[in-house]
């Protein structure tokens, strides 16, 4: 049967978001500034203050991959707010999150009850639960995304490499295969649908970058880093802008690409490592007048 026109995977390779590619002059500007502040912010001194902090408080991969996954699902607002639900979340769980999972049961998930973080509830904290729980027969968050990544098609644009847009929606299928998603459909985000995905693409960051300055986790091997998407979100789209890397005015799905696309000029290999260079200099507002 053909794919028709609505289908993710033909909805993340739209002509728009195909660019010149520039000069090697303005490519070797952007390099040389994103590299410098690439090194600049790619630093743990900031992980105390961060989400990305609360999986570092654990050892084992298990334990790291569900506390990353709830700190990124929890990670938007105000950043003390959200470290203050991921303690009362991992709390809840005796500090033990990936044990909690694993084991717990429908008595058990009422310890979630009268959980809140902006609109995620303990209902959809349950919900995850469950989810998480029934993609164990996978092998977990991380078989889970390995194997939409698998399924996924090629990227036009990345070198053989899967287009991870078709992926997350592989994935956010799969995740609520077993569990009617009813309010808790909003809380994993689906490129297919347009979103960016910050909460997502930030998440596979922290499991797929290498760990090598301290910051990401470099846990899950089977996705290879170069099919990472920039984590876009206010300040990354907004340094972005004024750079000439993204031209696009909404932060969607297609931004992403566009951005990510640009990154890539520069670093095939790793093009979200320059997710810290765009993150730092919006929030220190280094390109402020």
């Amino acid at each position: 049967m053909p794919e028709s026109s609505s289908s993710p995977a033909r909805r993340q390779r739209r002509p728009e978001n195909k660019r010149r590619r520039p000069s090697p002059r303005r490519l070797e500007e952007w390099k040389s500034l994103l590299d410098e502040a690439a090194d600049r912010y790619e630093r743990p001194d900031f992980l105390d203050a961060d989400p990305l902090g609360i999986p570092h408080r654990f050892s084992a991969p298990a334990d790291v991959a569900i506390a990353g996954f709830f700190a990124a699902t929890l990670a938007w607002g105000n950043r003390k707010s959200i470290l203050r639900s991921c303690d009362d979340l991992l709390d809840r769980m005796d500090g033990a999150p990936a044990d909690f999972v694993q084991g717990a049961t429908a008595r058990e998930l009422s310890v979630l009850d009268g959980f809140v973080h902006r609109t995620f509830q303990g209902e959809d904290a349950k919900r995850f639960v469950r989810c998480l729980q029934s993609l164990e027969r996978d092998g977990g968050l991380e078989g889970a995304f390995q194997a939409a990544f698998s399924a996924a098609p090629a990227a036009d644009n990345t070198r053989d490499v899967a287009d991870l847009g078709a992926a997350l929606h592989l994935f956010k299928q799969r995740f609520f295969q077993d569990e009617p998603a009813g309010r808790t459909v909003k809380h994993v985000a689906d490129p297919a649908k347009g979103s960016a995905a910050k909460r997502l693409c930030m998440y596979l960051r922290w499991m797929v970058r290498s760990p090598h300055r301290g910051v990401d986790f470099g846990l899950w091997s089977g996705i290879p880093p170069a099919a990472l998407r920039l984590p876009l979100d206010v300040h990354t789209a907004g340094v972005s802008r004024a750079l000439g890397l993204l031209q696009r005015k909404a932060n969607d799905w297609r931004a992403v690409e566009e951005v990510t696309q640009a990154l890539r000029w520069m670093d095939p290999e790793d093009p979200v490592r320059y997710d810290f260079a765009l993150f730092g200099m919006g929030v220190n507002g280094a390109l402020d007048a």
